[in-house]
């Protein structure tokens, strides 16, 4: 097993924000998470030794690559420590968290930053869906549409009816559920916003198609969003910790992880998973090298889960493969009420991405920041009651770049 790696804390901003309305772009955004991390962390920039960015689509939304070096530019405290910049579509910044916690580990740092930060606003909305279409295989995808991710995952949709029968009644309750969620959530895109009782329905009018199989209410949404967390050594915890009165066991740490990549065409993960009990047999895969690192036997060992709902197919996607329904049966979690603030496993207490935003770059820090505050009883009206382990799921395109980590409290 290899040593833990703590959170010292974070930040995030608000993802109801649209930061080019206010004449800022995303070096603004990437430069108040950072003084914000650092300042809930009560640490001074010169204890970042490493710095790590997640980031996937600034070249083609702000013509801005080359974010590592943003850092340096916006807080100039900063000059001259490592930096580098990461792109795995969706799971950005859980790739820059697997590189940081990869450095602590080997011993060259022990007190590392890591950025996630989007800005997508800028754009009209139709320009920005397109501009997220390079997460897929440009030109060779072979699905007839004008938007690209709602019928990727329509297509899931699709097979999952195809597989096992799907009822939509509980891919719109998963969507209530997860902007209800987000009402509690202070940072949440969504929380101002109203619905009626159709709103939740396959009415075509309150709730249209988009493409086949995803209608609006399905879609996570497009957010400007940064969101920064410290990572550290268990050396440099304990002497932080002591510094502020506290002890090692209080922080947070990374229990367990997992990371696989799959091929970017969606209908070639389809047809190899075809005989297959899960429908994506790697995303399972992932799971349960996060169990096995974590030390756990699986789900019944989490208080909850933050998971990649990009749409409401990827949510009922995550529910069966994480085993809180056999495969295929990820209704019953919905039905039952296991999913819900009360239940025995909530899932996307902060409203997940369809209701707290979806920032692309920043969505994987944001969950290992949310689930850092629910296991040290920090989430405010979010909190799942005495959390002990959170686990989270963040995916990169068409479930090609999957990331899961399971995030634990030692004393609790």
């Amino acid at each position: 097993m290899n040593p833990s790696t703590y959170i010292l804390g974070g930040y995030q901003t608000d993802f109801a924000k649209v930061w080019a309305r206010q004449g800022q772009d995303i070096s603004d955004m990437m430069r108040e998470a950072t003084l914000g991390a650092l300042a809930a962390c009560e640490l001074d920039a010169c204890a970042i030794e490493s710095i790590h960015v997640g980031n996937a689509f600034g070249e083609l939304q702000r013509q801005q690559a080359h974010l590592g070096a943003m850092v340096a530019q916006v807080v100039p405290e900063l000059w001259g420590v490592p930096a580098m910049r990461h792109e795995g579509a969706c799971a950005s910044s859980s790739l820059a968290v697997l590189s940081a916690m990869a450095e602590i580990e080997a011993g060259r740092y022990d007190c590392v930053l890591v950025l996630g930060a989007e800005e997508l606003k800028n754009l009209p909305g139709d320009a920005a869906s397109q501009n997220q279409n390079a997460a897929a295989w440009q030109g060779h995808e072979d699905i007839d549409c004008k938007f690209m991710w709602p019928a990727g995952f329509g297509l899931v949709a699709q097979e999952y009816e195809r597989r096992y029968g799907l009822d939509r009644k509980y891919l719109n309750r998963i969507a209530e559920l997860n902007y209800g969620n987000a009402k509690r959530n202070p940072l949440a895109q969504t929380r101002k916003w109203e619905f009626d009782a159709l709103s939740f329905t396959d009415d075509d009018e309150a709730n249209p198609m988009i493409e086949p199989g995803s209608r609006r209410q399905d879609c996570g949404q497009i957010t400007d969003g940064a969101c920064a967390v410290v990572l550290a050594s268990a050396r440099f915890a304990q002497a932080h910790a002591t510094r502020r009165g506290s002890s090692l066991n209080a922080l947070p740490h990374i229990a367990g992880w997992g990371h696989r990549t799959a091929g970017l065409r969606l209908r070639d993960k389809l047809e190899r998973s075809r005989d297959h009990a899960y429908v994506f047999p790697h995303l399972r895969q992932t799971i349960e090298d996060a169990w096995r690192r974590a030390g756990v036997s699986g789900i019944e060992a989490m208080s909850g889960v933050e998971t990649h709902d990009c749409f409401t197919t990827t949510e009922y996607v995550a529910i069966d493969h994480l085993g809180l329904t056999s495969p295929g049966q990820s209704w019953q979690a919905v039905e039952n009420g296991r999913i819900e603030r009360g239940g025995s496993c909530p899932v996307n207490m902060s409203g997940g991405l369809i209701g707290c935003g979806h920032p692309v770059g920043a969505t994987g820090t944001r969950m290992l920041f949310d689930a850092a505050r629910q296991v040290t009883n920090t989430a405010g009206a979010c909190q799942i009651e005495n959390a002990q382990r959170i686990q989270t799921l963040n995916i990169g395109g068409s479930c090609a770049t999957v990331v899961s980590f399971v995030v634990a409290r030692d004393d609790r």
